[in-house]
């Protein structure tokens, strides 16, 4: 608890010197204030892993406070402390942006119970905003590997695209990379801090793709004893990735494009239906417009998904990206594995 310093903010000089006394005896590192504008200037001083605040300070509301706390400091959890303590006061807080909200008089085992959640939670935030961070590093498109014109002009379009809400189709063959430019395209989109949510239509027998799809509410068929949430609804606010979507019965396209029409849903066994908000980025390996022609695919959901197409080459067409790849593999490989391989002879780079 060393590095674990909390602020707390109260114009009662009784309670401060408390609290002080408790949370210092429980090895913590303790700043108090007396009031908003000393707060602030703490907050700019030094950063805090919990605040602590009274909700009737003299010049500044505790909510107030808050707010500019979390201007300063984004990851802050804070327990509001009120001794007028009512279930709007509580949820205005925490709709602000409070951890969570405590009445006075509250018991020293109770605070601290709560301060060592707020604890986890502060920590939590830090680490999902810095995977998070590695993840956008990690698939934005300046970094997908590929010098070839043909590459980098797909690259061009997604860099276009991805800022925009529309809905893409990626076309091309097996092993062109198809699901590393949909999360290109996502970690590059305003739904970036939202879940980015992959399913291959093709790898799920069809009496089990509409329940992973739509989910299901309890009973809707023998064994399912308890409902379940969807990929639709775990995307909700990101974006959803449907690879090999031609291999999609007929019957599931009328459902899904339903669903892309009114921007709503039915779970399986569910008679009211569920709002949706996500992006829809597909992927196929085969001829969509051929797939309507033969009857294979509906014309209406074709024109739904195919809003803006993108062409990714196989290799063979990109051939001045192999040594690149190779390049990138073989450092990948000699990590993962602890190996010191330095390079291809010329011939192998050759052939």
């Amino acid at each position: 608890m060393a590095n674990e310093r909390i602020l707390v903010v109260d114009d009662d000089r009784g309670l401060l010197t408390l609290m002080k006394a408790r949370l210092e005896g429980a090895g913590y590192q303790v700043t108090l204030a007396g009031s908003g504008g000393e707060a602030l200037k703490s907050a700019v001083e030094e950063v805090y892993s919990v605040a602590i605040l009274d909700l009737k300070l003299g010049e500044m509301d505790g909510i107030t406070l808050m707010e500019k706390l979390l201007a300063i400091q984004p990851y802050l959890p804070i327990l509001i402390l009120s001794a007028y303590g009512t279930i709007a006061t509580a949820v205005e807080a925490t709709k602000k942006g409070a951890y969570d909200f405590m009445t006075k008089p509250f018991e020293a085992k109770d605070l601290l119970y709560r301060l060592e959640k707020a604890l986890e939670v502060g920590k939590l935030k830090v680490e999902v905003d810095r995977l998070r961070a590695l993840v956008q590093e990690r698939f934005h498109f300046d970094n997908i590997i590929g010098s070839s014109e043909n590459m980098q002009q797909v690259l061009r379009q997604v860099a276009q695209i991805a800022p925009t809400d529309s809905t893409v189709c990626l076309y091309g063959e097996s092993g062109t990379g198809k699901e590393l430019i949909a999360k290109a395209i996502h970690t590059s989109s305003t739904r970036s801090r939202g879940p980015f949510v992959a399913i291959n239509c093709g790898a799920i027998p069809e009496g089990l793709l509409e329940s992973e799809l739509f989910g299901h509410v309890r009973g809707a068929f023998t064994g399912a004893d308890q409902a379940k949430k969807g990929l639709l609804q775990q995307a909700e606010g990101g974006t959803l990735f449907m690879d090999e979507v031609a291999e999609l019965s007929l019957a599931l396209q009328v459902k899904l494009l339903r669903t892309f029409q009114e921007h709503e849903f039915y779970p399986v066994g569910g008679v009211h239906p569920l709002k949706t908000n996500i992006r829809l980025i597909a992927a196929t390996n085969q001829d969509l417009q051929k797939a309507v022609s033969e009857g294979r695919f509906r014309e209406d959901l074709y024109y739904r998904i195919h809003v803006i197409p993108i062409y990714l080459p196989p290799l063979r067409d990109r051939r001045e990206d192999i040594p690149l790849l190779a390049q990138h593999f073989l450092s990948h490989f000699n990590l993962a594995m602890g190996k010191h391989v330095e390079g291809f002879s010329p011939e192998a780079m050759h052939h």
